[in-house]
């Protein structure tokens, strides 16, 4: 198969009064295909943080990555399966520290291993973060250098001068691929930034779970925080033929007593009342952070939401694994691992699935677009 080249953007800039298209793709930069569909798109208002017309079929995904672990093997593995988009989802890298100099050199050792160069010369990057590359173990809005930490964020994963996400608090970030019937939009959530403490639990943890946390009763905390919300209700107007919301943390999973949005469960509750509210169609999950990878699934309100977590791309935990989740479809996997939305535009079908260190698929689970309607 020849090299997947990466995909570039169409940046949007924005005014009052006047909408400013900035095209930055090297090779169509003279497209006026690129150009039609960006002010289609953008025409009024910013939408999207990114917009490129070619039509995707490949979306991969990881997070828990340490470079000091030394090795490459799934990176490797993800490169051969030839995505067009790779996700990180956060903990990216190991970075727990309040010394932006020792955080930014954190990054530079990611940004020098062969693995990831070559993944971001032949994938386009896109990337949150989680408590570690946030820089602080489960921490939230009171970790002091979180704009700082922003910004490195920001300088290592090439963003634009101009980017939206440079001119707002918190990392989240919205693109689509495609053109109309074969549009793909990858919504970046933040679950670091604005998130509240959580209630510690009390005692040694139950049989089946890891412990650590219970679920809050206090409906004024918050998970993404109402600036986010708000940005999240606008993305979900934009058409889209299929939805990708991209959480650090497990969005379905919630009895493990690790973080989770079901911690907050009147985020959780708001989130599925927003995607019904919206029509959201087609819409799956994707997340990271428990060092292993699983499928989960919950029907609220007839519509069937799937959570695909991968996680562990240079180590895992395998009695995390064994902790219990109602919602588990099939088996989990306490392998290094990467996941997969496959899209068939012609069977109106996705694939979702989890890769080995070998490219073997391990877990794979067909869900046709005519099962994900409201």
């Amino acid at each position: 198969m020849a090299r997947q080249k990466s995909l570039a953007f169409g940046r949007i800039g924005h005014d009052a009064d006047v909408c400013c298209i900035m095209i930055s793709i090297p090779q169509l930069c003279r497209s006026l295909t690129m150009a039609l569909f960006a002010v289609t798109v953008a025409y009024g208002q910013v939408k999207s943080d990114g917009e490129n017309p070619a039509v995707v079929t490949r979306i991969a995904f990881g997070s828990c990555f340490h470079p000091r672990e030394r090795t490459e093997v799934m990176l490797d593995a993800v490169i051969r399966s030839h995505p067009e988009v790779f996700v990180f989802l956060g903990d990216n890298i190991y970075g727990d520290t309040a010394d932006m100099s020792l955080l930014r050199k954190k990054y530079e050792e990611l940004g020098a291993l062969r693995s990831y160069q070559t993944l971001r010369r032949e994938s386009t990057l896109l990337a949150t973060w989680d408590d570690h590359d946030f820089g602080v173990n489960d921490g939230g809005k009171s970790y002091a250098k979180r704009d700082e930490s922003q910004r490195i964020f920001l300088d290592f994963f090439q963003e634009p001068a101009d980017s939206l996400r440079r001119q707002r608090p918190g990392v989240y970030a919205s693109y689509r691929f495609g053109t109309p019937g074969k549009v793909c939009q990858i919504l970046l959530l933040d679950t670091r930034y604005f998130r509240d403490e959580l209630p510690r639990r009390k005692g040694p943890p139950a049989p089946g779970t890891v412990g650590w946390y219970e679920p809050t009763k206090d409906a004024s905390k918050t998970l993404l925080g109402e600036v986010q919300w708000r940005w999240l209700e606008q993305q979900l107007e934009i058409p889209a033929d299929v939805r990708i919301i991209a959480s650090s943390i497990q969005i379905l999973a919630d009895e493990k007593g690790m973080e989770n949005w079901g911690n907050v469960p009147h985020e959780q509750k708001r989130l599925f009342a927003l995607l019904r509210g919206k029509k959201a169609h087609h819409t799956i999950g994707i997340s990271g952070d428990v060092h292993f990878a699983e499928l989960s699934k919950k029907t609220t309100d007839g519509y069937p939401f799937y959570d695909l977590t991968s996680s562990g791309l240079s180590h895992v935990n395998a009695s995390w694994a064994k902790a219990r989740n109602s919602y588990r479809v099939g088996d989990s996997h306490a392998v290094l691992n990467a996941g997969s939305v496959e899209i068939d535009w012609e069977r109106r079908s996705l694939e979702l699935a989890i890769m080995n260190q070998k490219g073997e698929k391990i877990l794979r689970h067909p869900v046709k677009f005519d099962e994900l309607r409201f």
